[in-house]
């Protein structure tokens, strides 16, 4: 994972040492808004209205946040409405590539060999991390946004105006409860088992690993009495904590050493990510092969033979009764 300076790759990890061992991750710089009629959202500037055809996403299959811009273009049936580029699972020297390989979708807009490039592409001076997922404005050559947990929330409402298919996972009635469960989520368990894989301290690890089962317990023990994270309805707080778990067995438990338990003895953890597996369309944006090819050869200083295990064996698509309808 390298970062732009001033407009230079530079091939630079993390920086642990001066955290204290600790992972801390930076936070996006790209923060327009699409809207229904174009004008400006919560953060940034306006002119980015929802049209068919002008807006392109640039994903890993292997990454839980880019995994959550797939699973609400499928949701909301925006297939024909957003294309799709996917880089190489493997991420080496030059950052995330487009080189071809099984499930790699080249750039289209102007046939980028690096991601880099796409981000230089929209501000050729761009200091900061080079991360999935992007939504970059076909129309105007800019990036959109390149915050995960803000472009599902265009792609949940700001379409349905032209064709989107219906479903509100963020209703307005909700916003509070599903906000105060997204924070507690993302800080425990989202970005938990990146601060205890990514840590280069023992007593930073342990604290991190125990921060993540501790919200797993306390999820396993919600929804044993309710069926979703925020009631009975199943709402963008669902989808933001599925696509950690539905990688847990097969790189966070080995990979992170995220192994005080397994999702698989969590009775009710376990058949939520299931049922959520199983609604059309999410199933397709699951991609283990491009998961486990990511973690295990990327990440040199936590596997440096990058052999990659052929395990865990799940089966999800078992039968799952949890009182759907």
């Amino acid at each position: 994972m390298g970062l732009l300076v001033d407009g230079v790759w530079h091939d630079t990890w993390y920086d642990t040492k001066s955290t204290g061992g600790r992972f801390v991750r930076s936070d996006a710089q790209f923060r327009n808004w699409i809207t229904p009629d174009g004008a400006p959202g919560p953060s940034g500037e306006g002119g980015f209205k929802a049209e068919r055809g002008r807006y392109h996403l640039y994903v890993s299959l292997a990454c839980p946040w880019a995994n959550r811009t797939l699973i609400f273009r499928a949701l909301k049936g925006l297939e024909d409405h957003i294309g799709v580029s996917v880089v190489n699972p493997y991420m080496g020297k030059n950052g995330w590539t487009f080189e071809p390989a099984p499930g790699v979708v080249a750039d289209p807009v102007a046939n980028a060999q690096f991601l880099y490039e796409v981000y230089l592409r929209a501000q050729p001076g761009y200091s900061g991390r080079v991360t999935v997922p992007v939504l970059w404005d076909l129309e105007r050559n800019v990036i959109v946004n390149n915050e995960s947990a803000e472009i599902i929330r265009m792609l949940n409402s700001a379409f349905d105006q032209v064709g989107a298919r219906p479903g509100d996972y963020a209703p307005a009635a909700l916003l509070p409860r599903i906000d105060a469960m997204n924070a507690r989520v993302y800080d425990a368990v989202n970005n938990g088992v990146y601060k205890a894989g990514f840590a280069t301290e023992q007593s930073v690890y342990e604290n991190e690993v125990a921060g993540v089962f501790a919200c797993l317990d306390e999820l396993d023990a919600l929804l044993a009495r309710q069926r979703y994270l925020v009631g009975d309805q199943v709402t963008e707080a669902d989808w933001r904590l599925f696509t950690t778990l539905i990688r847990f067995d097969a790189v966070y438990h080995g990979h992170f050493k995220c192994n005080l338990r397994r999702l698989v003895d969590y009775e009710h953890l376990w058949d939520y990510t299931r049922e959520l597996y199983q609604f059309p369309g999410v199933a397709d944006t699951v991609n283990f092969d491009h998961i486990k090819q990511h973690y295990y050869r990327s990440h040199h200083s936590i596997n440096p033979n990058g052999i990659v295990p052929s395990g865990p064996v799940l089966d999800l698509n078992a039968p799952v009764d949890r009182g759907r309808t």
